[in-house]
C-alpha cells in the first residue's frame, strides 16, 4: 500500500476524532447549560412560593407538597443552602392561618 494512502487514513482518522471530541464538548456545554437555566428557574419558583408564604405567616399542605416537588430536582441540579434553607423555613410554617380570637 502506498504511503500517501496511509498518511491520508492517518488524517482522516484524526479529523474523525477531532469532530467526535467537539462534538461531545458541544453537547455537554448545552447540557450544562440547560441545566443551570433549569436550576435558576426553580430557584425562582421556590423562593417566589416561599416569599408568597411568608408574608402571609403561613403554608397550606399544597403549597408544602408543590414546594417539595420543586426542591427535589433543584437540590439534584446542585441548588445551594440558601434555597434550602427557605425551603426548610416554609415546611415548618403553620399550614393554616393564626386564629384570630
Amino acid at each position: 500500500m502506498p504511503s500517501w494512502i496511509n498518511t491520508a487514513i492517518g488524517a482522516l482518522a484524526t479529523a474523525f476524532v477531532g469532530v467526535i471530541i467537539a462534538s461531545f464538548k458541544n453537547i455537554w456545554r448545552k447540557q450544562k447549560a440547560e441545566n443551570e437555566g433549569l436550576q435558576a428557574l426553580l430557584h425562582d419558583r421556590i423562593f417566589s412560593i416561599c416569599g408568597d408564604c411568608e408574608n402571609k405567616g403561613y403554608a397550606t399542605i399544597e403549597e408544602k407538597r408543590n414546594l417539595q416537588y420543586l426542591y427535589d430536582p433543584y437540590h439534584a441540579l446542585g441548588g445551594n443552602g440558601t434555597g434550602t434553607n427557605y425551603y426548610k423555613q416554609t415546611l415548618n410554617m403553620p399550614d393554616k392561618p393564626a386564629e384570630r380570637g
